[in-house]
């Protein structure tokens, strides 16, 4: 076996293997399957776990949509007869292994879908490092994105657009004013490197936010500050010396690494206001209320699962959809508010910094990582999709037709879904407009549907469950022991009883032995059909049963702040907190003081409540 390949890995897939076989009564011959796993992941690597297998999984998801098996499918499995000898036995309760073509739905074995995409997707996640080569791919692919937008769209699609725009925004977020907009810190990096507490000491300004995020009114409390030291300390940044946002990569899946690029703390926190602002005029508004989703994902994944029955809907994925927006395209939404559009651009980055050094100049409007990039991809998408329904059904562009069309619009970033009869008109309609269609993840042809975690065959759920980290081997990595024991209890829902009982032992073998525990609890346990759960002592003064259990833990730094920049701190969260009558507000008392380290925690053993 490979070095960076792990015996564990392929001993919790070989669980996996196991409870999908008795799962759906498949007439495997296991060992074969088994040894076929074993002696691909010692020739190929963990490449085999986290790409080999996923490729395997659209290949279905494909054939299901298409009815049946093509010549061009499970190119890198042996095949008897049409369908892949590997997993063969669950193939054979899917397609007829002569024709390669579907059954008939009434023979169809949902269960053997749901087993191979989990035997497929199990590791798909798994949060590991890619090669050198194929991170030098995905920062040449993010550069060359650029010169998508060479190409202009056509001066009559340009119209249209426009048109289209005129009509669906000016009720939605004609109201907004930048200047009554509350800025914020993420709690995410920045691109000089700054965190926490020390955002709220302002070191650089750019000179262009000036005019609708004044400096002292959003980085200092208001204008008697003017005399402080920390004001002077500020740089004013013109256009041309403003630093640009630092791209870098984190873990996707082992194919591909995702490109971020973090923008600098001036540029983030005005972001976040505008941001903000928008996404509540597009959750309230008439036209978008319940079809541009931000933070409920129920809404597609509710759709998608019944389109798999009824058809009615079809479900499109975008490719590099962040880097297909154009700028013009997308100011062009706010024209009829001109102080918002401007707004927008001056907190808009203009340049990127690739890990390689070059600097380049940014056409598309941002990239993933800008506060705005989530909800203004939205706008446009949503307003593609609107424009190319019009157009399908043949009628013009007017209020009345647009809040008739979109009642079948849902747009969840770059998860989109539509009528059915108009899937292929719409693919064919966003591509005039730089965006890429996925076509592997886009289904409208079959029973197969996906949308925002929802992966849904005739009316059923199939969605597999995903190990997103790597094997812990001690208690210090605390974010894999967390995740396993997420994943652990998974498996335990969705009746997959030997893998469950794997990674329990595996668990267990690092913390010791762990309770059982209600969903609800803080504790770090195991879930129960039964809604049971452990009781260690009851407490008298408390009047509850407790447990003695591992709790996950915010990991503290000192990060102190005083002076202009606490009151800061202090007046904003005054400004946007809203309490809730009846509950105390829950601070932090040192938060001055310390600052809890973003995405760091840790496991302490504590008494904690077991439901």
């Amino acid at each position: 076996m490979k070095s960076h390949a792990s015996e564990q890995l392929l001993e919790l897939i070989a669980n996996v293997y196991k409870d999908a076989c008795d799962k759906c009564d498949a007439l495997q011959p296991q060992e074969r399957d088994l040894l076929t796993m074993r002696s691909r992941v010692e020739r190929e690597g963990l490449s085999f776990l986290t790409i080999t297998l996923p490729t395997l999984g659209q290949d279905l998801e494909k054939a299901l949509d298409q009815g049946f098996i093509g010549s061009n499918q499970f190119r890198s499995f042996r095949k008897r007869s049409k369908v892949p000898a590997f997993l063969q036995g669950f193939f054979s309760l899917i397609f007829d292994i002569r024709s390669g073509r579907l059954y008939e739905y009434s023979r169809i074995s949902i269960c053997a879908i749901a087993g191979i995409r989990q035997l497929a997707y199990v590791f798909k996640k798994l949060r590991i490092s890619c090669t050198a080569e194929r991170q030098r791919r995905a920062i040449n692919e993010y550069k060359c994105s650029e010169s998508v937008f060479d190409v202009q769209v056509t001066r009559e699609r340009q119209d249209y657009y426009n048109h289209v725009c005129d009509v669906l925004w000016p009720g939605v977020i004609g109201g907004i004013n930048p200047l009554d907009t509350v800025p914020k810190h993420g709690p995410g990096a920045t691109a000089e490197r700054i965190r926490s507490n020390r955002k709220y000491s302002a070191q650089h300004w750019h000179d262009r936010l000036e005019s609708y995020f004044p400096l002292l009114s959003c980085a200092f409390h208001n204008e008697s500050a003017v005399d402080s030291e920390e004001f002077k300390a500020v740089t004013i940044v013109e256009r041309a010396q403003e630093q640009p946002v630092r791209v870098i990569l984190v873990p996707k899946t082992l194919k591909t690494p995702r490109v971020i690029a973090i923008e600098p703390v001036c540029m983030q926190y005005t972001q976040q206001a505008i941001s903000e602002a928008l996404v509540r005029a597009l959750e309230t508004s008439e036209l978008t209320a319940g079809h541009i989703n931000f933070t409920d994902q129920s809404v597609n994944q509710a759709l998608a699962l019944r389109a798999s029955s009824d058809l009615g809907l079809a479900t499109l994925d975008l490719s590099s959809a962040s880097d297909r927006v154009p700028r013009d395209l997308a100011l062009r939404m706010f024209q009829f508010n001109p102080d918002l559009m401007d707004a927008i651009d001056a907190c808009r980055s203009a340049s990127a910094k690739t890990p390689d050094g070059e600097v380049i100049h940014l056409k598309k409007f941002a990239s993933m990582g800008s506060a705005l990039c989530f909800p203004v991809e939205s706008m446009y998408f949503y307003t593609l999709c609107i424009g190319a329904l019009l157009e399908f059904y043949k009628l013009p562009v007017t209020f009345l037709n647009v809040r008739q069309v979109r009642r079948k619009v849902y747009v969840y970033g770059d998860d989109l879904i539509i009528p059915t009869d108009s899937a292929s008109y719409v693919a064919g309609f966003l591509q005039e407009y730089y965006c890429k269609v996925n076509i592997d993840k886009s289904f409208w042809n079959g029973s197969f549907r996906e949308s925002c975690g929802m992966d849904a065959f005739r009316g059923e759920r199939v969605t597999p469950v995903y190990v997103r980290e790597n094997v812990p081997r001690n208690k210090r990595e605390a974010k894999s022991l967390i995740s396993w024991v997420e994943t652990g209890n998974l498996f335990y829902k969705e009746g997959y009883w030997y893998t469950a009982a794997y990674i329990k032992k595996l668990c267990e073998r690092i913390l010791g032995k762990l309770p059982i525990v209600q969903e609800t609890s803080s504790a770090l346990g195991w879930y129960s059909f039964q809604k049971w759960h452990s009781t260690d002592r009851w407490n008298k003064a408390l009047h509850r049963s407790e447990v003695r259990a591992w709790v996950v833990t915010p990991v503290y730094e000192k990060d102190p702040i005083d002076g202009l920049p606490a009151l800061l701190k202090c007046l904003l969260s005054m400004q946007r907190r809203e309490p809730i009558v009846g509950q105390p507000i829950s601070v932090d008392a040192e938060h001055l003081q310390r600052s809890a380290r973003h995405g760091v925690a840790t496991l302490k053993r504590r008494w904690a409540v077991p439901y």
